[in-house]
């Protein structure tokens, strides 16, 4: 009984791993309209990102800079690729961001090799938080569900209860009219894409301690996330 509750813990960590991880690609979708393929491989990114700032910096700093750095470069494809071929139909969306996957990959092939990387656990979150006769919850998991958690709940204030979150909302169906109060639209649609990659970037953070960080990651996932986007609405 002791060794099932731990492994509910930890499979309900992992979930909530995977939340952060499709929030970001239905924020894009429900939003956009854009099904974002190169989503997991922002989060590889973030991946990677975290592992060369946590090497230099610590990993409180790979927490805040990863997600930042994805986040731009998000924002810098959304403005100088997808922005040119979102008026001329689903198909090309989905050729752009099929490519862009392929292009991640090879730069991060290119940047950090071929050959996978190890993420530490930082060593306040070493350890188990409480052990069973049969098992032991880490610190470390019981911080992932922390983030994840608090991801939710700034999704959620952020999107309904603020007066960002009632433009994004209204830009969505109502395009014209906000753009007629005085509402940059076309910008709004750059924010929703940085902030959606920026979410991959952190799970990919959380996620790497636990994970073989290699540039194979975003494919073991990818399809993962389009299940759970599919099942979860």
């Amino acid at each position: 009984m002791q060794a099932f509750a731990v492994a509910t813990l930890n499979g309900i960590s992992y979930g909530l791993l995977l939340f952060m991880l499709s929030a970001g690609l239905t924020l894009i979708f429900s939003m956009l309209g854009v099904l974002n393929f190169a989503h997991a491989s922002f989060y590889m990114l973030g991946a990677y990102l975290g592992y060369s700032i946590a090497t230099h910096l610590g990993f409180g700093f790979a927490l805040v800079g990863a997600p930042f750095v994805a986040g731009v470069a998000g924002a810098m494809i959304e403005r100088a690729l997808l922005r040119r071929v979102r008026g001329n139909g689903p198909l090309r969306e989905l050729l752009l961001t099929f490519g862009l996957a392929y292009l991640l990959a090879e730069f991060v092939k290119l940047v950090w090799g071929l050959g996978s990387v190890s993420v530490a656990l930082p060593s306040v979150l070493e350890g188990p938080l409480f052990t069973f006769a049969g098992g032991a919850f880490s610190r470390y998991r019981a911080f992932m569900m922390g983030v994840s958690v608090g991801t939710l709940a700034v999704l959620y204030a952020l999107l309904r209860t603020s007066r960002t979150g009632l433009v994004l909302r209204a830009a969505l169906t109502h395009g014209g009219a906000v753009e007629a109060l005085g509402h940059d639209v076309a910008r709004i649609g750059t924010l929703v894409f940085a902030i959606g990659t920026a979410l991959a970037a952190l799970a990919g953070v959380i996620g790497a301690p636990l994970a073989v960080v290699e540039p194979g990651m975003a494919e073991g996932v990818g399809s993962i996330v389009f299940v759970v986007v599919i099942v979860g609405g």
